[in-house]
C-alpha cells in the first residue's frame, strides 16, 4: 500500500480566485450604474431646489407686476428672489412663462462637477421635472 503524504495547502487555488473575481464583477456591474444615477440626481438636486424657488417667486412677481419675469436677474433686482452666487456660477437659468404654464430650464456650466451642458427642465404645464441629462435626453 502506498502511503499518501498529507500536504498542507498554502494559498488559494486558481478556481477559488476566479470565483471571487466573477462575484466581484457581477456586484460591480449591478452597483456602478445605480451609483452613477445617484450622483447625477444629487447634482440636479440644487437646480431643482432653485427652480422651485424661481417658480414661486415668478408667481409672486406676476401677482405684483401683472406680467411674467423674463429672467432671474429681473426678479432679483425687484427683490422677489435671491439666488446664491455659487449656484449661478454652476447653473444658467432660462425662463419661459405664459399664462398657460411654460418652462424653467437650468443648464450646468463648466463650474459644475458633473460637467457642462447638463439640463434640468421643469414643465410648469404638467408640474413635473423632465430630467437631468444632456439637452437631447431630457424629455
Amino acid at each position: 500500500m502506498k502511503l499518501i503524504k498529507n500536504r498542507k495547502q498554502k494559498g488559494f487555488t486558481m478556481i477559488e480566485i476566479m470565483v471571487v473575481i466573477v462575484i466581484v464583477a457581477i456586484l460591480a456591474a449591478i452597483a456602478l450604474p445605480t451609483y452613477f444615477e445617484y450622483v447625477k440626481s444629487a447634482y440636479a438636486a440644487e437646480a431643482k431646489s432653485v427652480i422651485g424657488n424661481v417658480d414661486n417667486a415668478a408667481k409672486m412677481y406676476y401677482q405684483t407686476y401683472g406680467e411674467w419675469p423674463s429672467d432671474i436677474e429681473e426678479m432679483e433686482r425687484r427683490g422677489q428672489l435671491e439666488v446664491e452666487r455659487s449656484t449661478k456660477l454652476k447653473w444658467t437659468f432660462t425662463l419661459s412663462f405664459s399664462d398657460e404654464g411654460g418652462q424653467i430650464t437650468a443648464e450646468s456650466t463648466e463650474e459644475m462637477k458633473g460637467g457642462a451642458g447638463r439640463m434640468v427642465v421643469y414643465d410648469r404645464d404638467r408640474g413635473r421635472f423632465l430630467g437631468y441629462g444632456t439637452p437631447d435626453d431630457t424629455e
